[in-house]
């Protein structure tokens, strides 16, 4: 399965109402911004989680967070790419947390000695070792936006339960399911077009690349790249190999991706995988991203992009963090200029449920389903009070805001 499922169609978006389960009351919570020590700047994407239990966040693109949880914690802990894992008192009030980027002190050369194809070799070789070997039943916040240039067309959440066997066993046996979900922004019928993004929460399931071989670590597809050493990194408060990758001067009837693979140095373990189409070959670009659209609609792909982070607890790697960003440009044939679309589809793990139950077929979001078309519009303030989500930017607080304006 190598494609990145994207529908575009005329203006149709029937909603339904989604279900509702019941959830643990979150009543104690954390919440502040974390920037960077030197620079000051927000940082996006840190993993903010409570010790000793499950619960767990990313920072929005403004760095903003809030943390809850069913018990008193007394410290939040915050882990992100080039800094070291810091711990900070779960204060009443904003937080303001400062991480400093993670200086390398160990002699470099003997670090990044050897071939990167032996070391992302056996990091395959060890995932039966280094992954959960158990099923596991995850809570997940999910969102995806759209974009026409630099307005928001559509904003839709949901919380999904996510099923994932033991990583030995491969994707099949893995399911999605919507617990609760809502659109905020519905695109207008005064848009020429509407984009609609198939397989919502299972995206994460397809793109996690260590289970599921066949996106990236294939042995016949894995031939036709060309691999090099990069600077070590750290995550958290681990070093990690840093493996770059590129499409190789062999043809291939499919695009291929560009990226970056972090592996632990220790335990030879997949923390974190960059991953961005070549859009060199605009046609076979096309071919991985589009599964229908107008045939009087041009489409220009100008970047598919994907992020997948691991995270390591009790001995044990699990997916942590997905992102995927979609550019293109469409225009119809007859009109003189394109309009440029960016697609954002975001999931964190907030959660582990016991005991892992296998979701039932009749509930399973398919991959072919899309969120709009089985969300709610619904603007209830308190909707999410008992669930950890991303934090709304401030962009997005000002797409909903004129939408309530607007009512």
């Amino acid at each position: 399965m190598r494609k990145f499922l994207l529908l575009l169609s005329l203006l149709l978006l029937p909603l339904a109402l989604s279900g509702q389960a019941d959830t643990l009351r979150l009543g104690y919570s954390a919440r502040g911004t974390v920037v960077d020590a030197v620079t000051g700047r927000p940082l996006e994407a840190v993993h903010v989680s409570v010790p000793d239990r499950h619960h767990a966040t990313v920072t929005n693109a403004d760095g903003e967070f809030t943390i809850k949880s069913d018990v008193p914690f007394r410290e939040v802990v915050f882990s992100h790419l080039g800094y070291r894992t810091f711990r900070h008192p779960a204060d009443p009030g904003s937080l303001r947390i400062r991480m400093t980027p993670e200086s390398l002190s160990l002699d470099e050369s003997s670090i990044i000695t050897g071939s990167p194809y032996e070391i992302v070799q056996a990091a395959l070789d060890r995932v039966r070792d280094n992954f959960s070997d158990r099923p596991e039943l995850l809570e997940c916040f999910y969102r995806e936006t759209i974009r026409k240039r630099s307005r928001y067309t559509y904003i839709s959440e949901a919380v999904s339960r996510m099923y994932k066997s033991a990583y030995t066993d491969g994707v099949y046996r893995d399911r999605a399911a919507l617990e609760k979900s809502r659109v905020l922004l519905s695109q207008r019928r005064t848009d020429t077009l509407s984009v609609k993004v198939q397989g919502g929460p299972t995206q994460a399931l397809t793109f996690d690349v260590v289970k599921n071989p066949d996106i990236l670590f294939d042995r016949e597809e894995w031939a036709g790249y060309d691999l090099e050493m990069g600077q070590p990194a750290y995550i958290g408060d681990r070093l990690q190999f840093v493996v770059r990758f590129r499409p190789g001067p062999v043809p291939c009837d499919w695009a291929r991706y560009y990226g970056t693979l972090y592996i632990d140095r220790e335990l030879l373990s997949f923390t974190r995988i960059e991953m961005s189409l070549d859009m060199s070959d605009v046609n076979k670009a096309v071919r991985m991203m589009v599964v229908r659209k107008p045939l009087s609609l041009r489409f220009t792909p100008k970047e598919l992009s994907v992020v997948i982070n691991y995270s390591l607890r009790d001995g044990k790697s699990r997916l942590e963090y997905f992102r995927s960003t979609m550019r293109f440009g469409c225009d119809w044939r007859k009109r003189l200029f394109a309009t440029t679309y960016t697609a954002v589809n975001e999931l964190v793990v907030t959660d582990v449920r016991e005991p892992a139950v296998p979701i039932q077929r009749a509930e399973m979001f398919r991959t072919s389903d899309i969120l709009s078309d089985k969300a709610a519009e619904f603007l209830d303030p308190d909707y999410w009070r008992d669930y950890n989500i991303i934090e709304p930017t401030e962009s997005l607080e000002h797409a909903i805001g004129r939408l309530r304006k607007g009512r």
